[in-house]
Parts: structure tokens; C-alpha cells; sequence
């Protein structure tokens, strides 16, 4: 009778460890489950927030939707960080970007690296060890992008940028530490580059750093090469400068804020980088306007025909002439009859030639020297850089136009891991070369 119970108990304990081994592995098997289901809804969902369609020409396109995923990331962050007023979301981002990618002057057997002070002006100089026999060198002022509010001279992308044109073209690079939005506004960053590249061009500045003064340019990409355009104009205005440039080489330059409905403006809208609605919101935060504009300006509400400011630089800045037929495709012109006033009114800077270059008058034109302009199809900016070489050689001057039909904003920087795109290699080799041919 008791053995009889005590089979009976430990089959009664086993038929209890069974059901609770049974229950353990049915809540394993959900909590995979849910696991696997959570797992495929993250990876969903990123896949919808990465994807972008773009054209079938860009080159590396999948490299260019995580990078885009990974800025537009960044930006949300950082305008979450605006919207609870905590800081303003340039200052944020240029925070982070300062955090993880600035880089101290780093010298090394073949080039000297050094940070120094241009009348006031932060500048990073890359000078060339020199050679034998060797007396003077020739040299570049080179100024970085970034909307005239974000990136920096140091960060490793520029750094890099400037150390590998110094040592290809055996040259001194001068690259410009401007300040930036939001702690100064336009025309702050003009003033700086020119300063920095006036103070440059001083004789005895260019003997201290072994520069012939006769082999001089200035480049620029992005905000940089509007920099670089209107800092040209400018001087070559000033009788007092003595040492003029030679050659200016702009990489995909910003040029006018005139019509932001160029046919690259509509082809390109939502392109990686720098959608269109971004490149508007720049310009703003340049002149310290009011986003509030920034409806009426993407459909040119800003430049309509009833406003007269407006008037005498439209044929300065008609695509439908200026722009082969390659480019215009079958987009049309967006005029407004009737805009809003106020906006000009509260930015007159839009129509000024030292924000908008493309804006200058054919006289200006004809005292610039030979040009290096490069393009990319895939930019919202294409069209300013392919109207500035046609007005320049409408106006006489020696234009170089290099354009890519599968390269996008941006691209000529991105050389390095995990940023190593090959258009950015083409880019910067085909720019380095005309240098290397002209200089």
C-alpha cells in the first residue's frame, strides 16, 4: 500500500515537471515569437524610413539612402532639442559634428599642418615640405560647406580634402575658419573669407609661406563656393589688392535665392542631401529671416512680377535661355503674378550680389578669372552652377564646366570610411587634375 503511494506521488511529480516544462517551453516559443515579430516590425520600419527611390544613374545608391537616413536622424534630434528651446538646432548639430569629427593640426613627413590667424580670421594652412631646388609654390583658398552654418576647416572630412590637394598639387592650402550661423548672420561670413583671403594675398604674407603670387585661386564647395564666387567679385573690384587670383574652382556652388524652381530645383526636390525645402530654410537661417517665409519662397512667391526690386535681375537669372536644352527637359518657369512684398522688404539681402553672385552684372562677369565650375544631376544646385558658366562665357571669361550625371550634393567630401563613396573619388580627382593642369 505505501509503495503503491509512492509510485503514485512520483508519477503525479512527473506528470508535474511535464506540464510546467510543456508551459516554459510554450511561453519560450511565444517570447521568440514576439521577439521575431518585433524584430521584423524594427526592421521594417527602418527600411521604410531609410528607403528613398531615387534615379537608376546615382551612383552607390543604397551608401547614399543610409547616409541620408543617418543626417535627416541627426536633424530630427537636433530640431526636438530646438522645438523645447534648448538650444538652437544649428548649434546642436554643429555640436556633435565638433564632438565626434574635429581634428587637431596633425603634421606629418610630407605636409605641416598649422592653425593660424588671417586678420582675425581662423584659418588651417597645409604646407608642402619643401623640395629641392624648389623656390615658390603655388596655392589655393579654400573655403568648406555647410549652409553657412554647419561644418568646420578641422573636421576630417575638409582636413582630409586639404591634405591630399597639398600633397597632389604641391601647393600651400589655405582653408577658411569662417563663422557661422546661428552666432553670426550674412554678410559675417562674406567679411571673413574676405579678410582672411585679402590678408593671404599681401606680398609680404604670400613670402612667408613661399607662394608665387601669380599662381593663386580661390575654391569653395557648396555655401563654400558662394563664398568663394562672391569673395572673386569682390576683388576683383579692389584696386588696392595688388595680387590677383589667377583661377576660382566651385564645387557645386549655392548662387541665388532668386527662383527655386529651376528645372534642378523641381527634378530634385526630395533628393538625399539636400532637399530643396532644406537649401530654402538655409538660405533663411543665413539672413536671419522667419521660417514662416519659407511656403511663399518655394513657390517664388518672393520674386513675384508686382514686385519691383525684383525686376531688373529676372534677366540675369532666366533659365529658359541661359540652361542647354539637356537640362531644362520640359519643366517650366513658375512666375507669380502677385507675391508677398514683405519678404524682400524684411530680406533685401536675397537680391544682394555678395549673398547671390549669380545676381551681378555682366561687368562684373568680365573681370572674374578662368573658372572651374563642377555640377552634379542629382542636386538641387545644379542649374545655379551651369547658368553661372554661361553668363561667365556669355561675358568673355574661360569656363571649365565638369559635369556628373551620376553623382549628388555633397559627394566630393565623402572619401573616407564609412563615408567612401566613388563618386566622391571621381569628383575630387577630376577637380585636383584641372588644378593640377592650371595652376
Amino acid at each position: 500500500m505505501g509503495a503503491t503511494l509512492q509510485q503514485t506521488c512520483q508519477e503525479a511529480e512527473k506528470t508535474c515537471f511535464s506540464v510546467c516544462a510543456c508551459t516554459q517551453q510554450r511561453r519560450h516559443r511565444s517570447s521568440m515569437k514576439s521577439a521575431f515579430v518585433l524584430l521584423t516590425a524594427l526592421v521594417a520600419l527602418t527600411a521604410y524610413y531609410v528607403y528613398l527611390p531615387l534615379p537608376s544613374t546615382v551612383s552607390d545608391p543604397w551608401k547614399l539612402m543610409l547616409l541620408d537616413a543617418t543626417f535627416r536622424a541627426t536633424q530630427q534630434m537636433c530640431n526636438l532639442v530646438h522645438c523645447l528651446r534648448l538650444s538652437h538646432h544649428l548649434r546642436v548639430l554643429n555640436y556633435v559634428i565638433g564632438t565626434f569629427d574635429k581634428l587637431e593640426p596633425s603634421s606629418s613627413e610630407h605636409i605641416k599642418i598649422t592653425d593660424a590667424l588671417f586678420d582675425g580670421v581662423e584659418v588651417r594652412v597645409f604646407e608642402p615640405s619643401p623640395k629641392r631646388d624648389e623656390t615658390l609654390k603655388r596655392s589655393v583658398v579654400y573655403i568648406h560647406g555647410g549652409g553657412w552654418a554647419l561644418a568646420s576647416a578641422r573636421t576630417s572630412f575638409y582636413n582630409n580634402l586639404c591634405r591630399i590637394m597639398a600633397e597632389s598639387l604641391n601647393a600651400v592650402i589655405v582653408s577658411v575658419e569662417y563663422r557661422l550661423v546661428p552666432e553670426v548672420h550674412f554678410p559675417e561670413q562674406f567679411h571673413d573669407t574676405l579678410r582672411a583671403t585679402k590678408y593671404f594675398l599681401q606680398s609680404d604674407i604670400l613670402a612667408k609661406y613661399s607662394v608665387d603670387p601669380g599662381r593663386i585661386a580661390i575654391s569653395g564647395d557648396s555655401a563654400g563656393g558662394n563664398l568663394a564666387a562672391a569673395v572673386c567679385q569682390q576683388l576683383s573690384l579692389d584696386d588696392s589688392v595688388t595680387n590677383k587670383l589667377k583661377l576660382q574652382a566651385l564645387i557645386y556652388p549655392v548662387l541665388q535665392a532668386l527662383d527655386f524652381n529651376t528645372p534642378s530645383y523641381q527634378q530634385n526636390t526630395d533628393m538625399p542631401v539636400l532637399p530643396r525645402f532644406i537649401m530654402v530654410k538655409f538660405w533663411i537661417d543665413y539672413f536671419n529671416g522667419n521660417y514662416d517665409f519659407a511656403p511663399s519662397m518655394l513657390i517664388n512667391n518672393h520674386t513675384s512680377l508686382d514686385i519691383s526690386q525684383a525686376v531688373s535681375f529676372r534677366g540675369r537669372l532666366n533659365w529658359t535661355s541661359l540652361l542647354p536644352s539637356t537640362f531644362k527637359k520640359n519643366y517650366k518657369p513658375v512666375i507669380q503674378p502677385t507675391g508677398k512684398a514683405e519678404i524682400i522688404q524684411e530680406i533685401p539681402a536675397l537680391l544682394d550680389i555678395r549673398a547671390a553672385p549669380l545676381l551681378a552684372e555682366k561687368e562684373i562677369f568680365q573681370l572674374q578669372p578662368k573658372t572651374y565650375i563642377l555640377t552634379c544631376e542629382n542636386d538641387v544646385l545644379r542649374d545655379d552652377g551651369i547658368m553661372y558658366a554661361k553668363r561667365l562665357e556669355s561675358a568673355g571669361v574661360e569656363v571649365t564646366l565638369d559635369h556628373f550625371d551620376d553623382c549628388f550634393h555633397g559627394c566630393m567630401i565623402f572619401t573616407i570610411w564609412p563615408t567612401n563613396f566613388s563618386s566622391g573619388h571621381r569628383t575630387r580627382d577630376s577637380y585636383i587634375k584641372w588644378l593640377a593642369e592650371n595652376l
